[in-house]
């Protein structure tokens, strides 16, 4: 029997986010002090922050909109395709007897061809 315990990828991801995380606060805590060092005081360098988190947030906001309605006029052009009748063509012309005597005639029976009424004579 192996002794070693394998690490799941579920729990390889779990410390990659949060390796992450903790790189982001360490940012933020690194721009904080800088602020405060250049003379901003703490409350304004927390206000400067979180007016930059919410710019952000709200950029992704406007991205995922904007992704979203794409996605719905996609899925609406999509279900007038499949609902469209563009493949239903009318039937050809045919050649038989009819109402102006033999000849070509479309489906709801009109007469195609030229013809000479003097010929039926």
């Amino acid at each position: 029997m192996n002794t070693t315990t394998r690490t799941s990828t579920a729990e390889r991801l779990g410390r990659t986010l949060g390796r992450g995380w903790r790189a982001y606060v360490r940012g933020e805590r690194r721009a904080s002090i800088w602020l405060v060092s250049r003379g901003v005081p703490v409350a304004g360098a927390a206000v400067l922050l979180w007016t930059v988190k919410l710019l952000v947030l709200g950029l992704l906001f406007y991205a995922a909109f904007w992704l979203a309605l794409l996605l719905v006029f996609v899925m609406v052009v999509a279900w007038i395709a499949r609902n469209s009748d563009l493949g239903d063509e009318l039937p050809e012309p045919e050649w038989r007897n009819g109402p102006a005597g033999f000849g070509l005639y479309t489906y709801d029976g009109f007469r195609v061809d030229p013809h000479v009424q003097d010929d039926e004579l």
